[in-house]
């Protein structure tokens, strides 16, 4: 969701972004403005007296403008701090019984989860990510079934065997996952 949001508000800022300073620099250069421009000529002013001080006797018009510019700083906001936001986890907390723990790289059982479901019978890929906290993480995993494999089987021995394993590995009482499954493309097998 997050990736499809940063990508169509790229893509518009971009291109509004182009399409100005394109048009900026013709009409400074020199070249006739286009018939949507604002202004007439290059030497002309940005707001005029008169634009500036048209809306002064509006009781709306301000009001709206900061609401306008408020909601814009709130989304821009909201924006940034999704970007900050750290989507992967860095350490899990093991529990070493002796009340003290030890820290294991996220990485590093992401690697051995992927590696785990890799070799079970009909994956031929795997990706694993961590989220969450490091006291209690979530799994989030995309298995890339072949053609014969049943989904049904990949899921209950990726969760059987592989997360159980993570999870008894690193004494977690429980490893929640979201499994994605999907179909490696493959050519058409010729039958005789």
């Amino acid at each position: 969701m997050l990736r499809t949001v940063n990508r169509v508000l790229l893509a518009l800022a971009g291109l509004v972004l182009l399409v100005l300073g394109g048009s900026v620099l013709a009409v400074g250069l020199g070249a006739p403005p286009p018939s949507w421009w604002m202004h007439d000529g290059r030497h002309d002013v940005l707001l005029s007296a008169a634009d500036r001080t048209r809306w002064r006797d509006a009781g709306w018009f301000w009001p709206v403008v900061i609401g306008v510019l408020a909601l814009l700083v709130l989304l821009t906001l909201w924006w940034l701090s999704a970007q900050l936001r750290r989507r992967r986890l860095t350490e899990v907390l093991v529990e070493t019984g002796d009340g003290e723990g030890a820290l294991l790289r996220g990485r590093a059982m992401e690697s051995v989860l992927a590696g785990e479901a890799e070799t079970q019978d009909g994956v031929e890929r795997a990706r694993v990510t961590l989220a969450g906290r490091r006291s209690a993480p979530r799994a989030r995993a995309e298995l890339a079934l072949q053609p014969h494999a049943a989904p049904a089987d990949a899921l209950h021995r990726f969760s059987a065997e592989a997360l159980a394993r993570a999870r008894d590995s690193a004494g977690l009482a429980s490893l929640p996952a979201t499994v994605r499954l999907r179909g490696v493309r493959h050519r058409a097998e010729r039958v005789s």
